[in-house]
């Protein structure tokens, strides 16, 4: 059992790069564009290195846990579900409904949860947490939230809306990594020392970096307007999607303890860093924005609790 004081020490320094990289933009040392090269730095080479990295050093059991995709994925589909089925229940369209559901089931994995998993489960443990996590995420979750988002839009079918999904998908660094890695993993290839080497060096940087990159994408961001439906998001991403994921999880408990705690860590950070790029094609783009800074400095708080209780 972890202390809430060893908690709150391992999860300081996280929150504290992140307000460095607010700082740093919010006072002109770095530019928004600046940080955005560096979030696509982080997106399509250090967390690809740092997910084959963790792959193709594991044993192939490790690594494809059943149980922890289907608790993770059950907890979080029933969020989505049950949210989706409730904002529907109080008269809002599909887009929104979507939205508000997809702000809620969905993590921000690679950007928060890794740095905080690594910090109190250990680097590998969190690595393929965070794999098992995003397959889930960007497999089941987000595919799922957009095709509801245009249900009630005429202009193409399911089908066709679904293949550009998928192929949006399958030139995805992050899931091309994690194919890569289990490949390599489930041939037995073995890797040279040396790229080994270089690609532990490259995933060494995922972590601060995407820490910096999101306190710089918090700058501007306006909580204001929309409260209830901003304080719904933020908590229901913060409460409802790590409780879920939890009675889920000691529902089909994994072998390895360890990855419990990974995946309600997973669950209990804010939703992943490009929801209001993705609410921007529904005009929702500022509800999404206030509800990833609230839920972002918020989660301070929730995450300390969780762990603290877990």
């Amino acid at each position: 059992m972890t202390n809430t004081g060893s908690v709150l020490a391992a999860t300081a320094p996280i929150y504290l790069l992140i307000l460095c990289g607010f700082l740093v933009v919010r006072y002109g040392v770095f530019t928004q564009d600046q940080m955005r090269v560096l979030g696509r730095f982080v997106t399509l080479i250090a967390l690809p290195a740092l997910l084959f990295r963790a792959l193709s050093s594991r044993p192939l059991g490790d690594i494809l846990n059943p149980r922890y995709l289907l608790a993770y994925g059950a907890g979080s589909l029933a969020v989505l579900a049950g949210v989706w089925w409730w904002a529907r229940r109080r008269g809002d369209g599909s887009a929104k409904s979507a939205l508000l559901s997809l702000g809620m089931a969905n993590s921000n994995s690679a950007f928060i949860g890794y740095p905080v998993a690594s910090q109190l489960v250990g680097g590998a443990t969190a690595s393929v947490g965070l794999a098992l996590s995003m397959l889930i995420e960007n497999l089941l979750i987000v595919p799922l939230a957009l095709a509801a988002a245009d249900a009630d839009d005429a202009s193409g079918s399911l089908w066709s809306r679904l293949r550009v999904i998928v192929a949006r998908l399958v030139r995805n660094p992050l899931i091309i990594a994690i194919c890569v890695g289990i490949g390599v993993t489930a041939l037995d290839i073995p890797v040279p020392d040396v790229l080994q080497r270089t690609v532990g060096v490259v995933a060494g940087a995922a972590s601060p970096l995407a820490l910096f990159v999101i306190g710089g994408a918090l700058v501007g961001l306006r909580p204001g307007g929309m409260l209830r439906d901003v304080a719904t998001v933020a908590l229901g991403k913060l409460l409802l999607h790590p409780a879920a994921v939890l009675l889920a999880i000691t529902l089909f408990p994994p072998a390895d303890p360890s990855l419990l705690r990974a995946a309600v860590i997973y669950a209990s950070v804010p939703m992943l860093s490009i929801y209001p790029v993705l609410a921007q094609k529904y005009g929702l783009d500022g509800l999404a924005a206030a509800a990833l800074l609230a839920a972002t400095t918020l989660s301070f708080l929730t995450i300390n609790l969780w762990l603290a209780w877990v």
